[in-house]
């Protein structure tokens, strides 16, 4: 048996792979994370199969599904939201699987940042104003951030931020990045993407939070931070298309002369 580690995508169930619907469809036993992942994702799983949401569940009571699944010769889709390389929790999960000899895969998902930037209909790499993208997020109550990983030391590089894990710490992440950003910097909050209820919230550092609190969002959401983000930038085309700059898909042509 093999245990499948499936990207769910941001919640939209059109946006599951083809993959991730083939193998879903084919696993008589289905463990979805149903906080982040709704149920319309996982309605593929075959008749009869044992699907459950293990949002009340500890790593432990997961992993002895697994185990019952393997004493019964049974593939399980492990399913996630977005996808499982960023904040998965499949580390932990992956050292058991090893432990016990259990054989596994990793299928990929649309990550809850792309899909946001989606619905915002932009690029987040704008040419000579940000071409670097930084996924991270806030401790809080979860694990301590490394020392390192400070938003004031990404700040610094001027790169377009993605914040997970961090709505309730707005007014915390505005005292870190305004001085590197200014206070006009835009920002937006996206909440459910891909879910019907979906909420993209724009504003700036300085009045983000009270906007994200009129809505009464507390949890489910990114927080996107960076000049990149302004809806009417002035800045130079990208050289990918540039005439004058040859690549090996598109030479130099010589112009003749008469």
């Amino acid at each position: 048996m093999k245990v499948h580690f499936i990207g769910a995508g941001p919640g939209d169930p059109e946006l599951l792979t083809l993959k991730a619907r083939r193998v879903i469809g084919a696993c008589p036993v289905c463990l979805y994370a149903g906080s982040l992942v709704p149920p319309e994702v996982v309605a593929c799983a075959p008749e009869g199969a044992r699907v459950l949401d293990t949002a009340p569940m500890t790593l432990e009571q997961t992993h002895a599904e697994i185990l019952a699944a393997r004493d019964r010769g049974e593939d399980v889709a492990r399913v996630h939201s977005g996808d499982p390389s960023l904040y998965g929790a499949i580390a932990e999960q992956i050292r058991l699987l090893r432990r016990d000899g259990i054989a596994w895969e990793i299928i990929p998902g649309v990550p809850a940042w792309a899909a946001a930037a989606a619905a915002l209909g932009q690029e987040l790499t704008i040419p000579e104003v940000a071409q670097s993208v930084v996924l991270t997020r806030v401790a809080m109550k979860s694990t301590a951030m490394p020392e390192g990983e400070r938003l004031e030391n990404f700040a610094r590089t001027g790169a377009t931020l993605v914040i997970h894990l961090g709505v309730r710490a707005l007014l915390d992440i505005r005292r870190r990045l305004s001085p590197f950003y200014g206070e006009d910097c835009p920002v937006v909050v996206a909440y459910r993407v891909g879910w019907p209820d979906q909420k993209l919230i724009r504003g700036t550092l300085a009045d983000i939070r009270e906007k994200v609190r009129a809505e009464k969002i507390t949890r489910t959401a990114l927080i996107l931070v960076g000049p990149a983000l302004g809806e009417e930038l002035s800045f130079v085309d990208s050289a990918l298309y540039d005439p004058s700059i040859p690549h090996v898909l598109r030479p130099k042509t010589e112009t003749k002369q008469s």
